[in-house]
């Protein structure tokens, strides 16, 4: 028997849009819901039965928005039921943001995406690698000279693919008259409906300036002090929902390391302030031998979430700047910047 795909049916879908997304016949899907007697009368919200004919589930695409990220979790974690998805808070429209475990090891290591919303690649990484190793830990495979399995056993690996999910949809999707927050976007955004270069949460607050680690010092530092589509500190550390789901997410567990993925400049940065432990040139010298990135001590920067984490637990946090180029990336670079990362997402969970 086929897989089920739990799909959640959207505004102006019909069964015959939703049979046409996952190839397959609307008598597929009558046969896999037999719930629904009348096919023209599904409503926003319902949940559809697919059954899963995919060999691969996390496809890279562009517009690779947060419905589809929802869509290949609730498909994941059906085929790989090892793979746990849960929720860490709610964004400032009201979505959920998830958390998935896979792995149960004693040793917790964190990985996160989409920080910033132009940077929304970073969570196809995120989702890409998901897959790729629930599949070759079911399968008893390595990937490269990794035995997946000695690691699924040491390590819980807990993902944090998409922080920043309402940014990520204007980004992709723009924003809707109707939403109540769309004069206030529109107004910070100068009335244009071209979102490519927005990083921040709706709100305008970037959510990496977000975090109390010499926050006022980042705020002394930015020569704007108002809501922006990127680097405006926000009025207060923590103040944005999303940034305060990640601290209490971050605080509830007891974390080897965290690696926090962005997408400029092919640099991996580790230091913050003298406060990052002696272990972490060893662990970044790996992460510069199996992905070609430069490694990058200290910067003019404060209250982001890596620094945020070195200052409080003293353990190794890490930025990877993936891939070069205008945000967003294009999709075209996603398996060259994969070829670099995975390295990482493995050696991440290894030391």
């Amino acid at each position: 028997m086929s897989p089920m795909i739990r799909h959640i049916v959207q505004r102006g879908e019909t069964l015959f849009l939703i049979a046409k997304k996952y190839g397959l016949t609307v008598n597929v899907l009558l046969a896999a819901n037999p719930d629904i007697k009348n096919p023209s009368l599904i409503i926003p919200g319902q949940a559809i039965h697919v059954p899963s004919l995919r060999k691969t589930i996390v496809v890279p695409q562009e517009n690779y928005d947060y419905n589809k990220m929802m869509s290949d979790l609730d498909a994941l974690s059906t085929v790989y039921p090892f793979i746990k998805v849960s929720t860490i808070g709610k964004s400032v429209s009201g979505r959920s943001i998830p958390a998935v475990q896979i792995g149960k090891g004693i040793k917790k290591v964190h990985y996160n995406g989409s920080f910033h919303a132009n940077e929304w690649i970073t969570t196809l990484l995120l989702m890409k690698f998901l897959e790729v190793y629930a599949k070759a830990y079911r399968d008893g495979k390595y990937i490269g000279h990794f035995n997946v399995k000695n690691l699924f056993e040491r390590t819980s690996l807990w993902i944090v693919p998409m922080v920043n999910p309402d940014g990520v949809e204007l980004v992709q999707n723009g924003i809707q008259p109707t939403d109540p927050l769309y004069d206030t976007v529109m107004r910070i955004n100068r009335g244009l409906r071209d979102f490519r270069g927005w990083k921040a949460n709706l709100r305008g607050v970037d959510l990496n300036d977000q975090f109390p680690a010499r926050w006022e010092v980042e705020v002394a530092r930015r020569s704007g002090l108002a809501p922006a589509p990127r680097d405006y500190p926000g009025p207060s550390p923590l103040s944005e929902p999303e940034s305060r789901a990640m601290a209490n997410f971050t605080r509830s567990h007891n974390f080897r390391l965290v690696i926090a993925f962005h997408t400029q400049g092919q640099e991996i940065y580790w230091g913050y302030r003298g406060l990052e432990p002696d272990e972490s040139i060893r662990i970044v010298q790996r992460f510069v031998e199996v992905s070609g990135y430069k490694s990058i001590r200290y910067v003019e920067s404060d209250a982001g979430y890596k620094d945020w984490f070195i200052q409080e637990w003293r353990r190794p946090g890490f930025t990877v700047e993936c891939g070069r180029g205008t945000n967003p990336l294009p999709v075209k670079q996603f398996w060259d910047i994969w070829g670099k990362t995975i390295g990482i997402f493995l050696v991440g969970l290894d030391v």
